[in-house]
This record gives structure tokens, sequence and C-alpha cells, in this order.
């Protein structure tokens, strides 16, 4: 079958991957891959709802967002990219995951998807086993969050963590820059607090990614620098002299402690 890559499923049963049952959006033109993404996943128990195009998706995430999108990119009426800015842009929109899959496996496209909001990205033709462990760990961390415990947070101390003028409120997802708000997902609230936590130290991208999606069997480490981006750019959008995330070629990214903020 186009756009699938054959695999054998192993058996194994949903509350190895998350405790409640997820409605999940598929947004795809081709009927086949849709099928086949519904089937396992409602082998899983999740309740699968199926887009032919961006636009019918959209009307219906206007009224009722579901738990996480796994969105193609090229498709008629509205494209991937743009169904993902509207999305991002609702109540609640900016927390849904968002998975891209596309048969565009170049850089520039995957690049593209993850800074348009994207949490992760699977080219065509994938694998089912691939494609279910991601979704399966995505959903892991709106349950964590749910559950105001965010995987990997530590349990016995506070959550409120403050570095300077940053502040990461893990309970809440939220973070705050000399007192303002900014509005990240999940995965960059991790990001951060990964980063943040040990200024002046380089993350190397597996560090961070591994922070990132601690339950992920298949951690992408290239998009580690289109998570990146996107947090510079909300951070610079609430104050443009913001410069603590530094990228170190070839290394990784750090956030500047005292010592290099005044050299």
């Amino acid at each position: 079958m186009a756009g699938i890559r054959p695999v054998t499923m192993e058996r194994r049963h949903k509350s190895c991957y998350t405790a409640f049952m997820s409605r999940i959006a598929v947004v795809d033109d081709e009927k086949s891959i849709r099928e086949i993404i519904r089937i396992a996943l409602e082998k899983e128990g999740h309740k699968i709802d199926e887009y032919a195009d961006g636009l019918a998706a959209w009307q219906k995430f206007q009224k009722e967002l579901p738990d996480l999108i796994i969105l193609d990119i090229i498709m008629p009426r509205m494209d991937g990219l743009e169904l993902c800015r509207k999305t991002r842009s609702l109540s609640g929109g900016e927390k849904t995951p968002i998975i891209f899959l596309s048969s565009k496996d170049d850089e520039i496209d995957r690049v593209l998807g993850l800074e348009t909001g994207g949490d992760d990205y699977v080219c065509k033709p994938f694998s089912l086993r691939e494609l279910t462990a991601r979704v399966h760990a995505a959903l892991r961390r709106i349950e964590a969050e749910a559950a105001d415990t965010p995987a990997g947070a530590d349990r016995d101390g506070g959550k409120m963590l403050i570095y300077g003028d940053l502040t990461i409120d893990e309970e809440r997802c939220r973070i705050f820059w000399k007192q303002t708000a900014i509005d990240v997902t999940v995965t960059e609230l991790r990001i951060m607090a990964s980063i943040a936590s040990r200024p002046g130290v380089i993350k190397t991208r597996e560090q961070i990614m591994a922070a990132a999606f601690p339950d992920d069997k298949y951690p992408n480490d290239r998009a580690a620098d289109s998570h990146i981006k996107r947090l510079r750019r909300k951070f610079t959008g609430a104050d443009p002299s913001f410069a603590q995330l530094e990228a170190i070629y070839g290394l990784g990214y750090r956030w500047r402690g005292p010592a290099e903020e005044h050299s």
C-alpha cells in the first residue's frame, strides 16, 4: 500500500501508552492512508476522525479540538501548514500535539512543518510501529500535563523553577520571561527546562530531544533546531533584546549564564 512501509505490529495493551481513550484527527487526502492509520489506532482504543482535506478539518476544529492531530502537508482546499497555523490560533490549540505526515521528505519541508507549529514529523513511506509510538508518546505528555505532573518532572520537589528572569511553571505548563507570559507547548517547556537548568552548559540536540520526548523510542534530534527557533521567536516577541538561547556551532545550545550575559 502506497505510503506505508510494511511492518509486523507488536500486540500491546493500550494502557502501556496512555490511560485514557483519545480522539485523534487524521487529515490526509489519501483514503488508504487514513484507513490504515484509523485501523491501527482504533485497535489501541482510540476514537479516530478522518478528514480528506484541511478545510473540512478546520471547520470541525473550530467547534471542538481533538486530543491529537496527524496531518498531511499537501492537500486540496487548505494545506497542512495553513491548518496547523490556524489550529495554533485557537483556544487550546497551542498545546494540541500535531504530527506532520507527508511524502515531502526534503529537509526544508521538515523545517517548515516544525516551524509552523508541528511537534513532530514522520515521512512517507512510514512504519506504523513508529507512527503509533510517536502518537502514544505525545498522548502520554498530554496525560501527564492533565495530571499536573509532567513525565520526567521531579515529583518530590517544587515545580516552579526560577533562573534569573526566567520562570518555568511545570504544573501549569507556563513560562514567564521578565514577568511576561510566554505561551508554550509541553515540548517547548521541557526544552527550556532542560537547557536553562544548567546555565552555560552546552546541551546537544540529542540531549534536548531526549528531554522533550522522554518516552519516545524514535527521537528526532534534527527537530531541535526548529523547536529552538520557535522558542526564540516567542521570546523576542515579548522582549526584542532576548539573547539567552545561544547556538554553539557543531555542538548544540546553551542558556547564557551571568558571565556570558555581560561578556
